[in-house]
């Protein structure tokens, strides 16, 4: 059985989706994959998932900070207004290939955001959310 029922990718890198969701699946972390290409498209996918009510909507986002259109920080600012019912059981972690401090930091103070990797995503990131964030929730 997988870790999770529902993961989300925002990242306009379809590379990085396709590593990530390859790696997701190995890892059996997850029983859905959903990648996005651009924030307003898992943003609007997001809106339509709250409404449906609990259990429809993704237990966790791994999102990108820099992006064509909206990028990951105005996508936090837009996520904060969706449902709290919703979003309440989702974790949020930023992962980036971004080196500037000053994205780290406002990741690590952004309290949507349960922690910030760098890119690229491996078994042994999916082991720390495992045992720092999934199996204390």
């Amino acid at each position: 059985m997988s870790t999770l029922k529902k993961v989300v990718l925002v990242d306009d890198d379809q590379v990085n989706n396709f590593v990530c969701e390859s790696i997701i699946r190995n890892e059996n972390f997850a029983d859905e994959i959903i990648s996005f290409d651009w924030a307003e498209d898992a943003l609007k996918y997001l809106q339509e998932e709250s409404n449906k009510g609990v259990g429809s909507f993704p237990d966790l986002i791994f999102l990108d900070i820099n992006m064509p259109g909206m990028d990951g920080w105005s996508f936090i600012h837009e996520y904060k207004k969706l449902p709290e019912q919703a979003t309440a059981h989702c974790s949020l972690f930023m992962l980036s290939s971004a080196v500037d401090r000053k994205d780290i930091l406002t990741a690590k103070s952004n309290e949507e955001v349960k922690e910030f990797f760098s890119k690229p995503l491996s078994p042994e990131i999916l082991n720390i959310i495992r045992e720092d964030y999934i199996q204390n929730r």
